[in-house]
């Protein structure tokens, strides 16, 4: 185009021919056409192509996180990988689809107006060649100087959106201590930490434009004091310079895009590097691809011998050398005191995390050569924490077992106590059930949760501390079905009341992640005082 420019000035004005001048008019007007057709075309596909990146990185994030084990979830935290699925996604997809659409762009407009500058004259494109080299430093300085501070600013991000996911989740705590005000306090400043940065890597990517412009503006003056030396010797025409100055206009166009484009690149690599270290995390628990069919040697249903585990990055054993043994049809009481272990050792039956001294065996096989989906079918689990999730009771109870009949959950309900639940619902099991259930109680909860895993028909039932929020009846009538069950599978019940043990087959008595006592109610009471202790401090000594 700015030789079209040229052309026109050269011999359409200077040589007053008017037809000429029509037809560059008309030729540069079709020149402007194609390129908003072009760029138009690049945008499309350039959004396109972005969007469709981010979503595919997001879907193998996902799945990626799904197979780490609960030692890199620990370590990950999870304000840490909902800034990665969210923040840190949306400044890649930015990023991609201006790299997309300028960074492939820009270099080339760049090369081509020095390369025509050169052909009009050759001394001239000394000085853009010199303009480019000084917006190529400061272009790559400041991105020096910002990649470190992007990181830092997404890191105070990740605390932000922690406090702001605590404080939300534990609101009616805080308002019953009354300490709103203090929390707003610890809130904003840990916000204006994060303005601070941004504020302060701001101003440093701020001085890009002016900076740039600075270099473009003397390349300029250089440009138009050369040109007219060279015009009034009769070197270069008229229309040349006005060229050389179009060109000129055009680099510097294109180079504050690429500066720009540059600076939210170094924004995205620092989140891109966020999600890659996530990507780079594997499982510290490794799952054979089929199942070892034959057993080491016959046991029990399940059997755990010496086993110890500690956390990574703590110093002290949270389990030292537990062992029992069960069958199926059994039921395997655990108690003891707060942060004895106890669930601790229920998360290494269901494979949660990996012993890190003895072995735990299913069937006489180890648990290590089960295959992850096998292991998930022969162990049902009912955390502390009763977790729903948004949808109906029936796709809530349909999670133990997709292929469940009608008959098959509705016995789940009520051996769970949870069938009068239910049925108080106008839409019985199309019930919906909110996110993390809250427009159910916690002991509604609780039950529903039970059923759920009831309706898995799985070897191993685990209830690790499930009936906390039951009143003393209905967990004494759960208990009831419990023991009733037909086909009863082995079932692990992890509790700090004695009552809801006391008609287990055995007790496991738990004191700083050592085993103190294992037996019957009635044997532990004689011979275990840990037991006794925790019993008289829930009944009188009389009783």
């Amino acid at each position: 185009m700015p030789l079209v420019v040229a052309s026109l000035i050269d011999v359409g004005i200077g040589e007053g021919r008017i037809s000429y001048s029509v037809k560059m008019f008309f030729f540069l007007f079709l020149l402007g056409a194609l390129g908003l057709a072009f760029s138009l075309t690049a945008q499309y596909f350039a959004a396109k192509a972005a969007v469709g990146f981010v979503k595919k990185i997001k879907q193998t994030l996902f799945s990626h996180i799904q197979t780490l084990s609960y030692t890199e979830i620990d370590e990950l935290t999870t304000s840490s990988l909902i800034t990665g699925m969210t923040s840190d996604m949306n400044q890649v997809q930015s990023g991609m689809n201006m790299a997309l659409r300028l960074l492939l762009r820009s270099p080339f407009v760049v090369g081509g107006a020095f390369f025509m500058t050169w052909l009009i004259d050759p001394k001239v494109a000394k000085i853009f060649g010199f303009t480019i080299l000084g917006l190529i430093i400061v272009v790559f300085g400041i991105i020096f100087l910002t990649v470190p501070l992007y990181k830092s600013v997404q890191q105070k991000l990740n605390r932000v959106l922690a406090s702001c996911r605590e404080n939300l989740l534990g609101v009616r705590v805080i308002r019953a201590f009354g300490l709103e005000e203090k929390e707003s306090n610890d809130f904003c400043s840990r916000q204006q930490e994060l303005t601070a940065t941004q504020k302060f890597v701001g101003n440093i990517s701020g001085l890009l434009n002016p900076l740039s412009y600075t270099v473009i503006n003397l390349g300029v003056a250089l440009l138009i004091w050369k040109g007219a030396i060279q015009v009034e010797y009769g070197i270069l025409t008229q229309g040349a310079v006005v060229a050389l100055y179009n060109y000129m206009a055009q680099i510097l166009e294109e180079l504050v895009k690429l500066a720009n484009t540059i600076i939210l690149l170094t924004k995205m690599i620092a989140s891109g590097n966020r999600i890659q270290s996530v990507f780079e995390l594997q499982s510290s628990q490794q799952y054979p691809e089929e199942t070892k069919k034959k057993a080491d040697r016959k046991k029990s249903l399940l059997c755990v011998e010496q086993v110890g585990l500690r956390y990574r990055g703590t110093g002290d054993d949270a389990l030292k050398n537990i062992s029992f043994s069960a069958e199926k049809g059994e039921i395997i009481g655990i108690i003891g005191g707060t942060g004895c272990g106890k669930t601790s050792l229920v998360n290494l039956i269901s494979r949660f995390y990996d012993a890190s001294a003895g072995e735990i065996f299913l069937e006489g096989i180890k648990i290590e050569d089960y295959k992850k989906e096998d292991i998930r079918k022969k162990v049902a689990v009912v955390p502390q924490k009763s977790v729903l999730f948004r949808g109906t009771i029936r796709e809530n109870l349909l999670w133990g077992n997709e292929q469940a009949e009608e008959k098959e959950l509705w016995e789940a309900l009520r051996i769970a106590q949870a069938k009068e639940i239910v049925e108080g619902k106008e839409q019985g099991l199309e019930t919906l059930v909110e996110q993390n259930g809250r427009n159910l109680s916690g002991g509604q909860r609780q039950r529903l949760c039970i059923a759920r895993a009831l309706v898995k028909k799985a070897d191993i039932l685990i209830l690790d501390d499930s009936s906390s929020a039951l009143d003393y009846a209905t967990d004494a009538a759960l208990r009831k079905e419990l023991l009733e069950m037909k086909d009863r599978p082995l079932i692990i019940i992890v509790s700090q009341r004695t009552a809801s043990l006391k008609d287990a087959d055995r007790i496991l008595v738990l004191e700083d992640g050592q085993e103190v006592g294992y037996g019957s109610h009635e044997e532990l009471l004689s011979h275990c005082e840990t037991y006794r202790e925790i019993y008289q401090s829930q009944y009188k000594k009389e009783e």
